[in-house]
């Protein structure tokens, strides 16, 4: 992960590359086809980064502003987390901790590579899961098909390995999709009466606070259901 040291050393360095704006877009496209200038400005303005200016107030990212802001996307894309958690995470990473991604998992320096994709065969091989276990899976919509898996796939698809063994096949976990999709309409629908229709980068970070706070609600009530059984 980028720190803020390596941050502020390339920004004092003179002989650092600077990039536009639109350069940035322009190289983070490869990895995030819908990137756009807005959302870059808008994880500034959130405090991901913090650009150089030149005296004329156009933004000067460096390398090391890049890679933080590659990082972030990633954070976002493959774990949903929220803006305001990835500036937390971030701001423990540069006092020096060492901040846990969702699901308990430390940081993987293969997580933050240019391409953090896996094929059907290291994602079966990674977790020991059955060929046949990975179809029924996409079969009950539990893992999208698809050629290649962004890294968060491996704890997913360990999760239904271990339901599995545990008798909750991908058939039974159907309705835990259809449920998770109705919740995720309901809070689309939310986001668009508040943000309107257009997406954006503010409706889309609107959408990932919810569904984080719905989470918390859901374990919570799930907890309390299955303690008093």
């Amino acid at each position: 992960m980028v720190k803020l040291t390596a941050l502020r050393a390339q920004a004092t360095d003179s002989s650092t590359q600077l990039f536009t704006i639109g350069q940035v877009e322009q190289l983070l496209k490869r990895d995030f086809s819908d990137l756009s200038a807005s959302k870059l400005r808008y994880l500034q303005d959130r405090g991901v980064v913090d650009p150089l200016r030149t005296p004329s107030g156009y933004r000067k990212y460096t390398q090391a502003h890049i890679e933080r802001l590659r990082q972030a996307l990633v954070l976002q894309r493959d774990y949903f987390m929220p803006i305001d958690k990835i500036v937390e995470y971030f701001t423990e990473l540069d006092a020096g901790g060492a901040p846990q991604l969702p699901g308990g998992a430390q940081e993987a320096p293969s997580i933050f590579s240019p391409h953090p994709v896996l094929n059907r065969e290291e994602l079966l091989r990674i977790t020991g899961a059955p060929a046949k276990l990975l179809a029924e899976a996409i079969s009950a919509g539990l893992l999208p098909a698809a050629e290649v898996y962004p890294a968060d796939a491996v704890k997913e698809l360990e999760a239904i390995m271990r339901m599995a063994e545990a008798g909750l096949t991908p058939r039974h976990l159907r309705a835990l999709r259809l449920g998770a999709e109705k919740d995720a309409e309901v809070i689309r629908h939310t986001a668009i009466a508040r943000k309107g229709k257009a997406p954006s980068p503010e409706r889309s970070e609107f959408e990932l606070q919810l569904a984080s706070h719905y989470e918390v609600l859901r374990a919570a009530v799930m907890r309390r259901a299955i303690k008093r059984r």
